[in-house]
């Protein structure tokens, strides 16, 4: 064990984070820590570190575990040198073993006799390749470059960057300390889609532990191994990614309401046969029994929800023309930095859009070129009806700060009652007392979901949304796509977010050598096109061992295809040879065999509930009990042969694509 929590408990003030919690983190372990916000993720990252000590209980940390901790606090750390230098940090004892090499050639150029001199000068050298010191200013740039930094960018000051880009900086110079356990608290915010990929891909094969905080659930599916959920003080263990998780949680759920009600019903049978016959002497003895037995009685739970699933409805005044918005010869630059030329691009009725692409591209300056709120060159004309509303960072320049956020709620037109706006705040992290507080004394994360409960609920037919899901907890996140998927209008949105993308949106737009490019599909759709794209590039390139571009095996248009034809035959798919053809006839077998698996532990599940319902079952404590653990490994079982299912299904297709 690396470290872990035993039966710790832990308040602040009179509030409660942790009751009697044990959690064990094991080596080689990739953990995705989560919870509603404000039930306390970070403080429990704290607890780990040393940082706060538990009311009752112990953590325990191993004594040669070295842990590197990421969080948001690190944002006061300031530094005079570039970035390369901050970020090569990490390699302390190489920096110093550096200077002494230095040193002791200064001092051999003096004295080349010294056999001491050449002894120490010769073990330097030595620890100096076993701890690879020769490669770190490379190991260093990759990573930096990983990250989102250009090469031009190393040698800046550490302090001329923004939060956002120092703290990829300070995660940098800790993945390069690989640590046995990186504990990492919201390392994705503020990182685009290539960096956020980047640091996914490198954490899946991090050599050490990792637990992370994220509301990422589309970086959790792929990265993590186990999930770990603080709900109502307690820590609740899934070994799984985010998607297990969520269902293996629904079962639990749906067992504890299932036993509870099983047992209420014992428990009411128990207090009619006590109340019947207490006062006869003949069953005297028999009441009194059964009295013992309830007190006895080791009560289920009746399954809490912490947070309801509210629904966002909102609908539109209007309805627009065919299209919302025509762009025409645009043309944008800061200086000589270029951002769109002569790009032109046209929005319709029932576009659901997502701007997408890496930090610097230009997404938020097209989407406020769109909303008029930002200067260009070229013609931007809206459509007939259109509507529209408009989100970003700096719309909460616009809110009152001397309203509250209930009064300001009711100036977006909505025509929603004042029940209605308190409910709706309730899926923006607005409870109770919250909604009275006045807009100057709100964070700025508080005054950004104000701004966009306003957006959302604004009766317009068009939204622009920037960042919309920043500041959200992962709960309002599902509020929000469910409230965008039944919208009866049209939208653009800039998000790093690839879940909430691939939930919205049914075209991709991204900006590309300075032009609009746009994709008419999905983004998983969109994804393996560029995967593809990017694999026949790579062996068109490679060809020959020649390094320049040759024809490719799918014709490039200008702009991607509408549709895209997975597994598409090319010259680079050779037919199937002897090896792939019996590994798919071994793959096809497992598959039969998993189906029949899963129909008997399909069938032996339905059995197993149907008889905790059975009064002779759940009156009978050690029945009830020895049935309900059987029904709970029938459905691990289960789950874990959907799994390979699944994982098999993938590996045919595979396969008979290569034909």
């Amino acid at each position: 064990m690396l470290a872990g929590l035993q039966n710790v408990t832990f308040e602040f003030g009179a509030r409660a984070i942790l009751e009697n919690a044990t959690w064990h983190i094991q080596p080689n372990e990739r953990i995705g820590l989560i919870g509603y916000n404000g039930t306390g993720k970070s403080t429990l990252l704290k607890l780990l570190v040393g940082e706060y000590l538990p009311s009752e209980g112990t953590v325990e940390r191993s004594r040669n575990t070295t842990i590197g901790y990421l969080h948001q606090d690190l944002l006061s750390f300031d530094n005079n040198g570039s970035i390369l230098e901050v970020a090569m940090g990490a390699f302390e004892k190489v920096l110093w073993l550096e200077k002494e090499i230095e040193r002791l050639g200064q001092e051999l150029e003096k004295n080349a006799e010294d056999g001491r001199l050449l002894h120490q000068y010769a073990d330097a050298l030595h620890e100096m390749d076993v701890l690879g010191g020769y490669n770190i200013h490379h190991q260093t740039e990759e990573v930096l470059q990983g990250l989102g930094f250009s090469n031009a960018d190393l040698q800046r000051p550490f302090r001329e960057f923004s939060g956002g880009w120092r703290m990829r900086v300070l995660l940098a110079k800790m993945i390069l300390q690989k640590p046995d356990l990186l504990l990492l608290d919201e390392p994705t915010n503020h990182m685009d889609l290539p960096s956020i990929e980047w640091l996914e891909k490198y954490l899946v094969h991090y050599p050490g532990s990792v637990v992370i905080v994220s509301h990422d659930k589309y970086f959790l599916n792929r990265m993590v191994t186990k999930v770990v959920e603080l709900y109502q003080k307690q820590l609740n263990i899934y070994n799984g990614n985010y998607d297990f998780y969520e269902k293996e949680k629904e079962l639990r759920i749906e067992m504890q309401q299932r036993a509870f009600e099983n047992q209420q019903g014992y428990i009411r049978q128990q207090e009619r046969f006590i109340e019947r016959f207490k006062a006869k002497a003949s069953k005297a003895a028999a009441a009194q029994s059964a009295i013992k037995r309830l007190d006895k009685l080791e009560r289920i739970e009746d399954v809490e929800v912490e947070r309801p699933n509210i629904k966002i409805n909102f609908r539109v005044d209007k309805t627009p023309g065919k299209v919302l918005a025509t762009l025409k010869n645009i043309s944008k630059s800061f200086g000589e930095i270029k951002i769109v030329a002569h790009g032109s691009a046209e929005i319709d009725r029932g576009d659901k859009i997502a701007l997408i692409g890496a930090n610097g591209k230009g997404k938020s300056t097209l989407l406020r070129i769109i909303a008029g709120a930002e200067n260009f060159e070229g013609e931007r004309n809206w459509g007939h009806n259109v509507e529209e509303s408009f989100y970003a960072q700096h719309q909460l320049e616009a809110l009152d700060i001397n309203n509250t956020v209930l009064d300001e709620m009711k100036l977006c037109g909505s025509q929603k009652n004042e029940l209605e706006l308190r409910t709706l705040l309730g899926c923006f992290l607005f409870s109770g007392d919250d909604v009275e507080k006045k807009i100057k004394v709100l964070s700025g994360g508080e005054k950004a979901r104000v701004a966009l409960a306003k957006t959302i609920v604004s009766r317009a037919n068009f939204l622009m949304l920037d960042e919309p899901t920043n500041h959200l907890d992962m709960h309002s996140c599902e509020l929000l796509i469910d409230a965008l998927n039944k919208y009866e209008g049209s939208f653009i949105l800039v998000s790093h977010d690839r879940y909430f993308i691939s939930k919205t949106a049914n075209k991709i737009w991204e900006i590309e050598n300075h032009q609009i490019k746009e994709f008419k599909g999905c983004y998983k759709e969109w994804a393996e096109w560029k995967e593809r794209m990017s694999t026949n590039a790579a062996m068109n390139d490679g060809q020959n061992g020649m390094p320049e571009k040759k024809e490719q095996a799918l014709p490039k248009p200008t702009a991607p295809p509408t549709t895209v034809t997975i597994g598409q035959r090319t010259p680079h798919n050779p037919p199937i040879n002897k090896e792939q053809k019996k590994e798919l006839q071994k793959q096809q077998k497992a598959f039969q065999q998993l189906e029949e698996k899963i129909a008997l532990l399909a069938s032996k599940k339905i059995e197993l509930e149907k008889l905790l319902t059975d009064p002779s079952v759940y009156s009978d404590k050690n029945k009830f009990l020895q049935t309900e653990k059987v029904l709970a490994q029938t459905i691990k079982e289960l789950n874990m042969a959907n799994k390979q299912y699944e994982e098999t299904f993938e590996k045919i297709m595979q396969l008979e694509n290569e034909k």
